[in-house]
């Protein structure tokens, strides 16, 4: 039985092997084979998002500003960038089963600029990234 904090640990330890380093063998380790993605942009298994991943650009970057757990379950709050669209802000769910990356939920929302923010607050981080700031 792991305790909330080590899963958040696996979690972002995870995360930046897929997203980061891009070391699919290593990633397989982490994501169970019997993965269930419950998002509506990736192809089910760990076999769709690795796949997904894949197609993406080298720029790809994940960053976190926030990761909370409690029992089996982690919540990250990050941005994907460097794909060559809008950032995107995201909150990603997993379900941990077994110390390994069983499920999966999340909600993506493109990042807004200093003028679409209604409250003129950045929704990640501080400050408004360089590319967004007007």
């Amino acid at each position: 039985m792991s305790t909330p904090e080590q899963n958040k640990e696996l979690v972002l330890t995870a995360f930046d092997t897929l997203f980061g380093r891009r070391d699919y063998a290593a990633a397989e380790e982490f994501w169970s084979e019997e993965y269930v993605q419950h998002s509506r942009h990736i192809p089910p298994g760990r076999e769709g998002l690795f796949n997904l991943v894949r197609a993406l650009p080298a720029t790809l970057r994940y960053d976190n500003q926030l990761a909370v757990a409690e029992g089996d379950y982690v919540m990250l709050y990050g941005r994907y960038s460097g794909t060559g669209e809008t950032a995107s802000v995201v909150a990603d769910v997993v379900r941990i089963e077994n110390g390994r990356l069983a499920e999966h939920w999340d909600v993506w929302q493109d990042e807004a600029t200093r003028t679409e923010s209604a409250s003129g607050m950045p929704m990640f981080g501080d400050a408004f990234p360089p590319d967004r700031a007007s």
